[in-house]
């Protein structure tokens, strides 16, 4: 079944529902959540999206994101993505907002909520979502970043530069 979203004002307040298909084919503001997971050793997880999804297939990106369904909070959306990509079961209590985003073109007209979680819990990652990941220090990320930008997302970029090492 498509998911239904919120269509959102330039106000990020709820004007409509449409359909996910609907809302990029338009190109309607809506809403997403980005979560940056955490170890203890503080090394980052990274998500290489799978080569089946519509948008940035086959690219790395963060560590969970997902489009906040209809009726549904930020909060409540990035615990969910953390449970459903990664297998992760975090309150939406142990979320700590970094920052947000504003629509554009290049992040899909999304609202953005960007969440840190911290977590040792053995990854489950979901096989339709994401073809590979792994856990990066900060240093070893940077490096990679600055070897070959064009293998991450904008949208993983412009969140790292602003949020990353927050």
């Amino acid at each position: 079944m498509e998911e239904m979203l919120d269509i959102v004002n330039e106000l990020d307040q709820v004007v409509g529902q449409e359909l996910r298909r609907v809302i990029h084919e338009k190109g309607l503001r809506h809403r997403a959540t980005h979560i940056l997971l955490f170890n203890s050793a503080q090394q980052l997880f990274i998500q290489k999206r799978s080569n089946t999804k519509d948008t940035n297939p086959g690219l790395w990106d963060t560590s969970a994101a997902g489009h906040v369904d209809s009726g549904e909070s930020y909060e409540s959306c990035a615990s969910r993505e953390l449970f459903e990509e990664l297998g992760v079961q975090l309150p939406p209590s142990a979320l700590r907002e970094l920052g947000r985003m504003g629509p554009s073109s290049d992040n899909g007209f999304e609202f953005v909520r960007v969440y840190r979680a911290e977590s040792d819990a053995q990854l489950v990652l979901e096989t339709s979502e994401i073809q590979d990941g792994q856990w990066l220090s900060i240093a070893e990320l940077n490096v990679l970043i600055e070897q070959d930008a064009k293998r991450f997302t904008t949208t993983f970029i412009e969140i790292w530069q602003a949020f990353g090492q927050s």
